[in-house]
């Protein structure tokens, strides 16, 4: 395939070029199971990550809609998978062996398992509890096995810790969230028992490594066998990774293809065959839209791989010091068509109801048409929308 194909391929597969491939609550549910998981990050500028990823593909996507399916429908659930992730409930018993090695970690810390019963006795007498609202006080040595949390050096604060450990039990979830602060529940009250007895379904380590990697080729749409971020989560050597690849391969689970200009050949799900044989056949344009990807969006998880095939080099800055920013603190990559034509700066001023556009950077040799201009006007205007706001491109300065 040539780059331009490629390109053609990915943007189509992830629902982000020519028409809408999801809308509404079954959208989000179907795009979330083809992405396997979608990251959760607390921060909101304009919307929080998980809520931006979705808000590019999803017709008609509102905040609510997540919500109740994560805390109302129970459709998705919020665990560790590529870091902190949203994924479909159904895939809960995939991850039997690292709530199991979770429990094993919690048991060398002195005083955890006393006050692991104190808490669940607590939440079934008085329902869902926060860390701030569970009576538990003081500190306690203690950090968690499957994600930064605690402290490796000193105490942390004991309700937190235990609400977490549990949390990556499996003996609670999430019950909602207000903000970024977490309510916990039983997982026994919020979880289908047919889920929460169900065996691991995957009988070895091995299996479990290609599960996860189909998924991240799944959520991608073409990866290549090396290293990347895209992996971060799985727990593999690369010589686990390598033998994983070999025995999809093999089983014709996926398939390599050569692309013009790479060295290496990228591997796309064997699923998606008939997918990419369209876009070979019909070679005329798709109908261009205008969206803002989030920071962590899945398209953006191996940030090489998008350099190769757009020529865009993208780092999220939010953690390097502000002296040191090439550009801002939340930065969105701006999609128009079939390339990345810039980044835009953008925050809500939920007080004043308004979506502040500070700074647009456009590509070097792109440029900016009417149709285009129009077109990043209109998703700020979603995305002010999406934020209840209305935007205010007062403070907005153009950069080439």
């Amino acid at each position: 395939m040539t780059i331009e194909e490629v390109r053609r391929f990915l943007l189509r597969k992830q629902g982000l070029l020519g028409d809408r491939r999801f809308a509404g609550k079954e959208g989000v549910l179907a795009y979330v199971r083809q992405a396997g998981c979608i990251q959760y990050d607390p921060v909101d500028v304009c919307g929080k990550n998980a809520e931006l990823t979705l808000l590019a593909r999803v017709g008609g996507f509102r905040k609510k809609t997540l919500r109740d399916l994560l805390y109302k429908d129970r459709s998705l659930i919020d665990y560790p998978d590529k870091e902190l992730s949203i994924f479909p409930v159904e895939d809960w018993p995939y991850f039997e062996e690292y709530r199991k090695k979770s429990f094993l970690h919690g048991r060398q810390f002195d005083g955890l398992a006393e006050l692991e019963d104190r808490t669940a006795e607590y939440i079934r007498k008085h329902g869902p509890v926060s860390a701030d609202t569970l009576p538990v006080e003081g500190e306690i040595f203690w950090h968690s096995a499957v994600h930064w949390s605690g402290n490796w050096h000193k105490n942390s604060r004991a309700a937190r810790s235990v609400l977490e450990q549990m949390y990556t039990d499996g003996r609670l979830v999430i019950h909602h969230k207000e903000g970024s602060r977490k309510f916990y529940d039983l997982a026994a009250k919020r979880l289908p028992e047919s889920i929460l007895t169900a065996p691991d379904p995957c009988p070895d380590r091995m299996e479990h490594i290609k599960w996860r990697i189909l998924r991240r080729i799944g959520a991608v749409g073409m990866l290549p066998d090396r290293r990347s971020d895209a992996f971060l989560g799985i727990p593999m050597t690369t010589d686990e990774r390598e033998r994983a690849f070999s025995d999809l391969e093999r089983e014709k689970r996926i398939i390599p293809v050569g692309v013009e200009g790479l060295k290496s050949p990228l591997y796309a799900l064997a699923d998606d065959q008939a997918l990419i044989g369209e876009i070979l056949k019909d070679g005329a344009a798709f109908r261009p839209r205008c969206e803002f990807l989030a920071p962590l969006d899945p398209f953006l998880w191996d940030r090489k791989l998008i350099e190769a095939l757009f020529e865009f080099r993208y780092s999220w800055e939010i953690y390097t010091p502000a002296d040191k920013r090439r550009y801002g603190y939340y930065v969105l990559p701006i999609l128009w068509g079939e390339r990345f034509v810039g980044r835009i700066e953008a925050a809500a001023d939920r007080r004043e109801h308004v979506l502040r556009v500070k700074n647009i950077w456009y590509e070097d040799g792109i440029r900016v048409t009417k149709r285009m201009q129009s077109a990043v006007e209109g998703a700020v205007g979603r995305l002010a929308r999406f934020n209840e706001c209305t935007p205010d491109t007062a403070e907005q300065r153009i950069h080439p």
